[in-house]
């Protein structure tokens, strides 16, 4: 989980509101691995992976000769997919600079194609009107005085590395690049090698802005920035006010791979911008060009196909606001809020009455967003029920727009499920304190950073119906730091338990800790530390009720 901590130590010339407002409103970028990797046809770790030495990488930059590149072709197939800015690798980890660098020849001149490649694309977005961010890779395998040197690499007799060089070139780099191109953001990327002092963050961040006061500014140089970086999923719940953007694959691989089939259908893909959007976030979308500069066809129509569904229904994905809901149950798969009309997205087309539980805000109409057909509904306290027509549905996302007196205001109460059971996750829980807080990636989904014995979470629920319910709590507890005494408070009744080492922070284990008994109405349920002998309470994954 990132330290929000030092947000306040990186200050830059241009208002945050300002600088993000297109970014926030754009929703659904394109990202790009392209490389000399792309000749193997191993995705961009192939260096890595198979321990290819430096000399023998060396052979692949002067056969990249991409004769089919055409930025202008990219930059149009982004914006048919829908999609509102662009991030393309400037430099990965195998050191190659995809742009004219003045500080290396180990860059896109040295090949046959003699071609600034990122030059190109960056005027290809002016002329379009396409926003253009740069990943640049702070790790460095091919670099002389990157530090820890890489375990294949072999460094000739008597060298020795020397980091603050590196860092010499690396912020030269990131000058040029801002300066030369002047992108409208920069996603840093292999920041794990060190922590952020190392890489002097806070500096590299300040040069930045200093040079492109507007710049959009990733989380991983391990420093906030503007936005938190999930890779590969979408997390069980938003963050807040916090930023964040997925970065996904359209398969399983960044860069080109061949022997890679394995994509996501375009229902999948669709329905994920769905489910980030619903949770406030944006998507950034993978493509990993060929050697050729061509893009798989595979990508470009699943690309083709969301630009055709968005152009239809983008209304309810671009400068939209999370789901005030905090959670969906299927068929619908999010919503997503614009003014006072609020979307929702059904992942299945309904074959009876739909259920939404917690609206406040009256609903003044109701219908499809395809075509207006009328929707009817019913509105009683806070239930509404939507009973959708007989029609035929969108395959992907058939979309209920709700017209409402104003704003929507949602009842964030728990509700009983039809088995009785209450389930309260972390990623819902109101905490109390200054240092828990919920955690997500990683086999994390769970309230973490429980250092602060006076910290303490709760949830508000409504029960419809009573009775006996057990309490079943799942933690984890990594090794050497167990013993905490806790309570689990209801309604005047507690129950008490103490916290077993479960082996990792992430090896969750469920313990009944006995039975509460209780009545219809609305509860607040509360976890608090009575004592803390380790270094954190626990790992907080849920409370649930079992209705016996």
């Amino acid at each position: 989980m990132f330290t929000l901590l030092l947000v306040s130590a990186i200050s830059s010339p241009a208002p945050q509101a300002d600088r993000l407002a297109w970014w926030k409103e754009a929703k659904f970028g394109m990202f790009i691995h392209w490389g000399v990797y792309s000749i193997l046809g191993r995705a961009e770790w192939v260096m890595y992976n198979e321990r290819i030495p430096i000399p023998e990488y060396e052979k692949l930059y002067p056969q990249f000769n991409p004769t089919k590149y055409n930025p202008d072709e990219w930059v149009k197939l982004a914006k048919e997919a829908g999609m509102k800015y662009i991030v393309i690798t400037s430099k990965h980890h195998d050191g190659f600079c995809m742009f004219d660098s003045a500080l290396t020849d180990y860059d896109c001149m040295s090949t046959p194609a003699k071609r600034d490649f990122i030059g190109d694309l960056v005027k290809a977005c002016r002329k379009q009107g396409m926003k253009i961010m740069f990943y640049y890779s702070l790790l460095d395998w091919h670099h002389p005085h990157y530090v820890p040197r890489p375990a294949w690499v072999e460094d000739p007799p008597g060298h020795e590395r020397d980091f603050n060089k590196y860092l010499e070139y690396m912020f030269g780099q990131i000058r040029e690049l801002c300066e030369k191109y002047k992108p409208d953001g920069i996603w840093f990327d292999g920041g794990w090698e060190h922590p952020p002092q190392d890489w002097r963050a806070e500096e590299l961040l300040k040069m930045i802005w200093r040079i492109l006061p507007n710049a959009v500014i990733n989380d991983r140089t391990g420093l906030p920035a503007d936005f938190s970086t999930p890779e590969q999923f979408v997390p069980g719940a938003g963050m807040g006010e916090r930023l964040w953007e997925t970065c996904m694959t359209i398969n399983n691989s960044w860069g080109y791979n061949a022997h890679d089939h394995a994509h996501k259908s375009v229902r999948q893909l669709i329905q994920t911008l769905v489910d980030i959007a619903s949770k406030g976030g944006n998507f950034l979308l993978n493509v990993g060009p060929m050697p050729t500069g061509e893009i798989q066809p595979e990508f470009v129509v699943r690309l083709k196909q969301m630009g055709a569904w968005l152009k239809q229904y983008g209304d309810a994905i671009y400068g939209t606001e999370a789901s005030p809901f905090p959670v969906h149950n299927p068929p619908i798969g999010g919503c997503t809020v614009k003014g006072n009309k609020l979307f929702v997205h059904l992942f299945e087309y309904p074959t009876a009455p739909v259920k939404i539980w917690g609206l406040k805000t009256k609903v003044n109409k109701a219908y499809l967003m395809k075509d207006k057909t009328t929707v009817e509904f019913k509105q009683k306290d806070l239930e509404l029920i939507l009973n959708c027509p007989p029609i035929v549905p969108d395959p992907y996302d058939t979309i209920v727009v709700l017209e409402l007196a104003g704003k929507p205001e949602v009842d964030l109460a728990v509700r009983q499920a039809e088995n009785g059971e209450v389930e309260l996750p972390a990623r819902l829980a109101q905490v109390h304190g200054q240092t828990a807080r919920y955690e997500f990636g990683g086999g994390h989904d769970n309230i973490g950073f429980w250092t602060d014995v006076n910290d303490w979470v709760s949830w508000d629920f409504v029960l419809e119906k009573g009775g006996d319910f057990e309490v079943v709590i799942t933690y984890a507890c990594d090794k050497g730091t167990g013993g905490s005494e806790f309570a689990v408070e209801i309604d005047g009744q507690s129950l008490k338990g103490v916290v077993e080492e479960t082996g990792s922070w992430t090896d969750f284990v469920e313990r009944s800790l006995g039975k509460v008994s209780l009545k219809g109405g609305r509860y607040k349920l509360a976890v608090r530390p009575l004592t803390k002998p380790g270094g954190a309470v626990m790992n907080l994954k849920s409370v649930k009720l079992l209705l016996r």
